[in-house]
């Protein structure tokens, strides 16, 4: 992967850490701001889970950002777009659909063929 292509996937990452950090701004504002002790406990209940679902959703973004973070760190030594198990190339076109990807598709079907086998049992 040349440099140019290198920096357009950095710049991706970038942007898409950035929405994601905008959410989870806008989610603790919300949070701070419609939170009220309503005197019904059915309006209780739908707030609290209305944020409980908020949050899940922050976490698994959370855990989104640490792997936007670690994808950019892989670029910066420049060991970004091999796969992981195999060490062949990614492909840009799986790039581009998940530039997070650290496995190229073979090797990811694998896992999960592997992962299906294993919840059956």
């Amino acid at each position: 992967m040349n440099e140019k292509q290198q920096e357009h996937f950095k710049n991706i990452l970038l942007d898409w850490r950035k929405q994601l950090m905008q959410e989870v701004d806008r989610t603790v504002n919300h949070m701070q701001d419609d939170a009220a002790n309503y005197p019904d406990p059915a309006d209780r209940a739908t707030q609290e889970e209305e944020f409980s679902l908020e949050l899940r959703t922050r976490d698994r973004e959370r855990k989104l950002i640490r792997k936007i973070d670690s994808t950019i760190e892989t670029i910066a030594q420049d060991d970004y777009g091999f796969c992981v198990t195999c060490g062949l190339e990614i492909g840009i076109k799986r790039l581009e659909a998940r530039p997070t990807a650290d496995k190229c598709v073979d090797c990811k079907t694998l896992d999960e063929m592997k992962e299906k086998q294993l919840g059956n049992n």
